[in-house]
């Protein structure tokens, strides 16, 4: 049996954009905003799992007493930790790091930031954490608020992509996209 999953990235964040990575930020009012708006309607859901981090559980567990859901928190969908690129916007690397920054858009499993977390690495810990969540939910349509990198790195898969193309996928804050995952642990894009 499938679950269900809808993914919603994180809202704006008080630091703005960049790679933010491991870093803490919380929300701006418009990140909240953006997140209130995504959920709207949507569902119902029978459980959140959230990144640990503000920018996500904060909202998840607002969300989750508004519903009176069950919410909890899974390390393994943090995003990718990016090393000394973290809290560095990408015109920024242009200007200090222009080749390593090339070398890691054009296949990001080949390349890893400085002191970063491969990204081989990122891709196991996040579909052990959706192995994880098919077996204890399969049935369940389960809402799971994370990061940019973990939703592209989770649609690229559905999408049947080559992994060079990870970073080509487009997730603006407040997205939210539906995945299933059937039995054998296939992702298929749901709207």
């Amino acid at each position: 049996m499938s679950v269900t999953l809808d993914l919603l990235r994180h809202g704006e964040t008080e630091l703005g954009g960049g790679l933010r990575g491991s870093l803490d930020d919380a929300l701006t009012p418009v990140g909240w905003e953006q997140m209130r708006a995504a959920v709207q309607g949507q569902g119902p859901w029978d459980r959140i799992v959230s990144s640990p981090l503000q920018r996500c559980a904060l909202f998840a567990q607002e969300l989750a007493g508004q519903l009176a859901l069950p919410v909890t928190f899974d390390k393994d969908l943090q995003e990718l930790h990016f090393g000394e690129w973290e809290g560095q916007s990408a015109a920024a690397l242009m200007q200090t790091d222009e080749q390593a920054l090339g070398l890691f858009w054009a296949d990001p499993y080949r390349f890893t930031p400085p002191q970063g977390e491969p990204v081989l690495e990122f891709s196991q810990r996040v579909l052990a954490a959706v192995t994880r969540l098919q077996q204890a939910h399969a049935g369940e349509r389960v809402l799971v608020v994370c990061h940019g990198g973990v939703m592209k790195l989770l649609l690229a898969q559905a999408r049947g992509l080559p992994r060079e193309q990870l970073l080509n996928i487009q997730v603006v804050n407040g997205a939210l996209f539906e995945l299933q995952v059937d039995a054998h642990g296939v992702l298929s894009e749901g709207r």
